[in-house]
């Protein structure tokens, strides 16, 4: 089997980056994007279809968990990557979506290299990561991860009700 020396697109991963930032950028450059919000509902759709773009198979489960797909050669359980998209009030452009964002970088390498892996690989966004708008962070891969009920978090509200 030949090897193949793949090299992301920094360029591109930079203008990805950018155009994330767009969905609630504030007058310093940083951004405000409220978990559920309609900012957080624009870049999930952006999201989504730059993922359905290349091919990949799009599931979000009752928690708004986002599992990105690119189906594998072999059915096994997937290579993960990525983070939230969600901010804290005024908070950086990196934070969270780096993680989401060089996910899709590394997909977008693959294919337009024609590259099929082996496992398949998924970007996942995890909603409510940073907990400024609903209490507690770190929410939705806390249910994932057993540390809490599910029942109990679908029931939080925000500081306006």
């Amino acid at each position: 089997m030949k090897k193949q020396k793949l090299l992301i697109n920094g360029e591109r991963l930079s203008r990805t980056l950018e155009k994330f930032a767009d969905f609630g950028r504030t007058e310093n450059n940083g951004v405000t994007r409220l978990s559920l919000s309609d900012e957080d509902r624009l870049v999930r759709d952006y999201f989504c279809a730059c993922c359905k773009e290349l091919g990949m198979t799009i599931k979000i489960d009752d928690m708004g968990n986002i599992y990105a797909t690119l189906a594998g050669l072999e059915n096994e359980p997937p290579i993960v990557m990525g983070s939230h998209m969600d901010t804290v009030k005024n908070g950086g452009r990196f934070d969270g979506i780096l993680g989401v964002a060089a996910g899709l970088e590394v997909v977008r390498t693959l294919v337009e290299n024609n590259i099929q892996p082996k496992i398949p690989v998924m970007i996942v966004n995890f909603t409510n990561e940073e907990g400024a708008r609903f209490e507690p962070s770190m929410m939705s891969s806390g249910v994932l991860s057993g540390k809490f009920e599910k029942s109990v978090m679908l029931q939080k509200t925000d500081s306006e009700g």
